[in-house]
């Protein structure tokens, strides 16, 4: 039997996971703003990674909604809308979807789950988890440039999580199932608070990382909120092939030496880039807050600042007004200023 399944934000992350689905034979609806529907309604929907997989859905084989449709009962739901909008879209999946119906929060920082939860109690409610970058090459065309396998809260033996895996593996993408969920969505906001790094870098990802400034912003976001994690008592999952202590020590090695024996978190696509860079260039409202913010409000639970990340959050949100990408130095010396 084919599965349905629900992408409610049809944004990179959706467009890509939703084209991954379809092309497995999943029965795929997508919820999205105006502009990425006009553009998959005329183009279609192409899906590739640094592996060299690639597939296109015509438009025609597309079904797309500006939002859920009335009566639809899918056996799940993916929620890839930004951070922001989790509760608008938990509402409206309150009144379009069947009670008990299963959501994998598949977004950026933490507690998106449990705000959806609280705004449509009736839902089933999952966090999830996303490790690679995507980015938009162009109209209706969706790239993964950096490698990783998705991760989710639920059991091996729950038959919508088995078919959903089963379908990811068909498009070599593994789906992890976990009990608990915390200490990987950490371990991941961690790696991820290079984002706003490459997003005021205005370089693709890789060439971002072998610069040492832009290496050393990123260490020292990473190490203010390490060391908050430890006096918090919160567990960290480990993302990469090194502990997060041991990847500080490698990011701030000489950028000849980084290159040797970082060999490996090179290997990303010259294309790749972070989802902070595209909302950037396309004027909008970006994730820092649901990154970087987390790393504040755990401060402040704590009694403690985290100035590095307040002032990198700052930084973002006054980018629009002044439209001017930082070099290594300049932003190193802007990050120390807060």
């Amino acid at each position: 039997m084919t599965q349905t399944i629900l992408i409610m934000g049809a944004g990179s992350v959706g467009c890509y996971l939703g084209g991954l689905l379809a092309a497995s034979g999943a029965t795929v609806h997508f919820v999205g703003r105006p502009r990425v529907l006009q553009a998959l309604g005329q183009s279609g929907l192409t899906v590739s990674d640094m592996d060299g997989r690639s597939s296109t859905l015509p438009a025609a084989a597309l079904q797309l909604h500006e939002a859920v449709p009335a009566g639809l009962a899918p056996e799940l739901t993916l929620l890839c809308v930004k951070s922001g909008a989790t509760v608008d879209a938990a509402r409206e999946l309150s009144t379009a979807l069947p009670a008990g119906s299963l959501v994998l929060s598949m977004q950026n920082g933490l507690g998106n789950a449990q705000r959806g939860q609280a705004a449509a109690p009736q839902l089933d409610w999952r966090p999830g988890m996303v490790p690679f970058n995507i980015a938009e090459l162009g109209p209706g065309r969706f790239h993964r440039g950096t490698a990783g396998a998705l991760a989710a809260q639920g059991r091996t033996d729950e038959p919508a999580l088995q078919a959903l895996a089963a379908a990811f593996a068909s498009q070599g993408l593994k789906l992890r199932l976990h009990a608990d969920l915390q200490a990987i969505q950490w371990g991941k906001l961690v790696i991820n608070l290079n984002n706003p790094v490459n997003a005021l870098s205005g370089r693709p990802l890789r060439a971002e990382l072998l610069e040492h400034g832009y290496r050393s912003c990123w260490a020292a976001l990473q190490e203010e909120a390490l060391d908050l994690l430890e006096a918090a008592g919160i567990e960290v999952a480990q993302m990469t092939a090194l502990t997060p202590r041991k990847l500080l020590r490698v990011l701030r090695l000489p950028s000849p030496l980084f290159r040797l024996v970082a060999a490996k978190m090179l290997k990303v696509d010259e294309k790749a880039r972070s989802s902070m860079a595209d909302d950037l260039a396309l004027g909008r409202v970006t994730e820092i807050d649901a990154l970087s913010g987390e790393v504040v409000r755990l401060a402040a639970r704590l009694g403690r600042r985290a100035p590095l990340n307040e002032r990198i959050q700052q930084l973002v949100e006054a980018w629009p007004q002044q439209r001017e990408f930082f070099a290594p130095k300049q932003l190193l010396a802007a990050l120390r200023q807060g």
